[in-house]
């Protein structure tokens, strides 16, 4: 058993442990994530992120590694990008404004504004159904998806990690808890996939609610927004700049309608406490 010092941080109420795995080595297993990750008899969280020393410190100040509550390891999250940003400048690992780090899902650069929100470049969107990974024979703005007898109208993006976004009139009412689920281990997608309910307010304002992939329903979802943007860009439905309403709050997205370029997400992230525990 070790002991090891951790913070808990919130992007927006979508909540993480996170470990300096600087200055402390840390390897955790699959059943010690999942106990962090208890809201009864671990810490509780959405996710757990680990600091690492990058590969080519040429290229990146860090390695960004995340966790879900299930144990297992994925390729990308926002609100944690953010949060990892604000740890990295409190634990003075760096006073850099602009963090460019590693992530299973490629690099990111991250950037502490003056008011100390967070804007994280997200990559360009990944669109071809392979990459994504979505089974289908042609890249679409949108496609048809039979989940048991329900026929739902998708959009499928990459954002370092996979996205299913379809739209509904309120997501109030929206089946989160029924088909969040069902589309989350979906056969076409071979990785399993986010799921995401959006609906427009209007060309600049958009209402999400996602149920992540080894998770279930969290209160946010910074690469959930990115890609609701995304495919709601691709279908004509917003502008270039769009405010999305998640249950834990706001975040402000950026893009063009290039696939070619970034997606930027601006939003907060809070520190809530600092720890020890036995592991």
């Amino acid at each position: 058993m070790s002991e090891l010092a951790f913070t808990k941080m919130h992007g927006l109420g979508n909540d993480f442990v996170v470990f300096d795995g600087v200055r402390q080595p840390v390897t955790l297993t699959t059943e010690q994530l999942r106990l962090l990750a208890d809201r009864h008899f671990g810490v509780g969280c959405d996710q757990i992120l680990l600091v690492e020393p990058p590969a080519d410190p040429a290229r990146a100040l860090f390695r960004y590694r995340i966790f879900n509550a299930d144990g297992g390891e994925v390729e990308q999250c926002g609100n944690g990008a953010r949060c990892f940003a604000r740890f990295v400048r409190e634990q003075g690992l760096t006073d850099a404004r602009e963090i460019p780090v590693e992530t299973l899902g490629g690099p990111l650069v991250l950037r502490v504004e003056a008011d100390e929100q967070v804007t994280v470049d997200m990559g360009c969107p990944v669109l071809e159904p392979a990459r994504i990974p979505f089974e289908a024979d042609l890249e679409a703005p949108e496609y048809r998806l039979e989940v048991g007898d329900t026929a739902l109208t998708i959009g499928a993006v990459s954002m370092g990690n996979p996205h299913a976004v379809t739209f509904v009139e309120d997501v109030a009412s929206a089946p989160v808890a029924t088909l969040g689920p069902a589309i989350e281990a979906h056969p076409r997608f071979p990785r399993r996939v986010n799921a995401g309910f959006a609906a427009v307010r209007d060309r600049g304002q958009l209402d999400l609610r996602v149920y992540e992939r080894g998770a279930g329903e969290t209160l946010a979802c910074g690469s959930g927004a990115a890609a609701a943007m995304v495919v709601a860009r691709l279908q004509g439905r917003v502008d270039e700049h769009v405010r999305v309403s998640l249950p834990g709050g706001a975040l402000v997205l950026s893009w063009n309608g290039n696939p070619g370029s970034p997606v930027r997400l601006t939003g907060p992230a809070t520190t809530v406490f600092n720890g020890r525990i036995d592991l």
